[in-house]
């Protein structure tokens, strides 16, 4: 895989200021971390979120789910493999 980067750093320089490389790579700029002159990481900005829940979460808007919400609801009535019987069971519970 090939990355181009706009600057190359060496880690020491990196650690030493590394506020004002994280907002040259925030503005869009690529950096090529390298450690005695031989590359060992790119810094480059993170994409956009694909979908409306990654941006959501991008934003701090909401917080990502841990659990299934199958997980957190109890199970209703007995449980049955045949659908009619789990309808049977639901419309006799409604009489």
């Amino acid at each position: 895989m090939c990355y181009m980067a706009d600057r190359r750093v060496g880690v020491r320089e990196l650690r030493q200021n590394l506020s004002q490389y994280l907002r040259r790579v925030e503005r869009g700029e690529r950096l090529e971390v390298t450690e005695h002159g031989r590359p060992v990481a790119v810094l480059a900005p993170l994409g956009e979120p694909e979908t409306p829940l990654a941006r959501l979460v991008a934003a701090g808007r909401v917080i990502p789910p841990t659990r299934d919400i199958l997980d957190l609801l109890p199970a209703r009535g007995r449980i049955s493999t045949r659908t009619s019987e789990a309808l049977q069971e639901e419309r006799a519970e409604r009489l």
